[in-house]
């Protein structure tokens, strides 16, 4: 019983991300075509069916949502950004055109009690590959993220993923190392290469 007590009792002091800091990391962002918006419950509709495209899925590990209803509730448990241990906070951004408001995709990333994002993601629907939307959203992220105090920032990329591997380049990520089976895409151990952008 005393080993409980004393293990509950070191959980409980902790060191713990704050709720305030978690939603500052996570404001609304505008580029020069692109408004980043807070991932919440509301975008489930408009993912839906994109989420569902075969191709998406050729790089990342991410299962299919089985249903809105079920997406609706995994973003809404999101909307606090914050993990439920209370050690990482979870910025996610929807990102929208803002020529038309079509949806394109998401950036996200985990945040720690250090400042370091330990895992930049993101990933944008196919019709829209190609015309650097991605490079765009997570260069608006990225900067952002160190203008909060965020000074240094991973992701991680299957490989042969070369687009992927470009869009950080761009965004100032350097190439440090190869992760060995770090990812399972379709049953299959894949290798990641990781990148690297730390604050000058």
């Amino acid at each position: 019983m005393l080993e409980k007590a004393e293990s509950a009792l070191a959980v409980a002091s902790a060191p713990r991300m704050q709720s305030g800091l978690a939603l500052s990391l996570c404001p609304p962002l505008v580029t020069d075509r692109l408004v980043l918006e807070p991932l919440a419950e509301r975008h489930a509709d408009a993912f839906f069916e994109p989420l569902h495209d075969d191709a998406l899925y050729q790089w990342i590990s991410m299962e299919k949502p089985s249903s809105v209803a079920w997406l609706r509730d995994h973003w809404r448990r999101i909307e606090c950004r914050l993990a439920p241990d209370f050690q990482t906070a979870w910025p996610t951004w929807a990102v929208r055109r803002k020529a038309d408001g079509i949806y394109l995709g998401r950036v996200d990333a985990e945040i720690t009690l250090a400042m370091e994002a330990s895992n930049l993601g993101y990933y944008f629907f196919p019709p829209f590959w190609g015309h650097g939307f991605a490079t765009e959203a997570v260069r608006a992220v990225t900067l952002h993220l160190l203008s909060q105090g965020v000074h240094r920032l991973v992701a991680t990329v299957t490989e042969g993923n070369t687009v992927s591997e470009r869009v950080l380049q761009k965004a100032g990520y350097a190439f440090t190392r190869v992760l060995v089976g770090n990812d399972t895409i379709r049953g299959k151990a894949m290798d990641d290469h990781e990148y690297v952008l730390v604050a000058k």
